[in-house]
């Protein structure tokens, strides 16, 4: 992947509430359909984001990892869902294949942490967001849309966060 793709946001968290801050921004655009992509070691941050974007989506419930789960559902006053999906005990994608992954975008976003997992029964259209730890409750993050339509959310990310056009 090329340096300074200019599709690609790079950005640089200081702590756990600005993680989350980025995360809210995100969950604001999200619609049925959308897949969120989530790669990082233990500790980077994915949790953190994940309750950031289910605020943001406007979730009654609280996010916690689904680690043991698979999946979690958090309800919205709409009904719809917003699906959050931890593949690390999956063997492989045709464990999450078994899932049903078109039921779930009919009825909200999925959100897939440990997703480089699964990566083989993905949409063609997603945001990958790598996390990195790069210090006590520093995060460096970096958004990468594979569609228009997360695109698009990128540069709403962008203008909001930077006021760039």
């Amino acid at each position: 992947m090329p340096i300074l793709d200019d599709r690609i946001l790079e950005f640089f968290s200081h702590s756990p509430d600005q993680t989350r801050r980025l995360g809210i921004h995100l969950g604001g655009y999200l619609e049925p359909g959308d897949v969120i992509c989530l790669e990082g070691n233990l500790g980077s941050g994915k949790t953190t984001l994940v309750q950031g974007i289910a605020q943001g989506w406007g979730a009654l419930d609280p996010v916690s990892s689904p680690t043991f789960m698979i999946v979690n559902e958090y309800r919205r006053a709409d009904k719809l869902r917003l699906f959050h999906l931890d593949a690390y005990r999956l063997r492989n994608a045709m464990d999450a294949d078994s899932l049903d992954f078109d039921r779930m975008l009919k009825q909200g976003p999925i959100v897939i942490e440990w997703a480089e997992k699964v990566r083989g029964v993905l949409p063609d259209c997603y945001l990958w967001i790598t996390l990195k730890y790069t210090g006590m409750e520093h995060r460096a993050m970096m958004l990468t849309p594979y569609c228009n339509r997360h695109k698009g959310i990128v540069e709403k990310l962008r203008r909001k966060l930077y006021g760039v056009f």
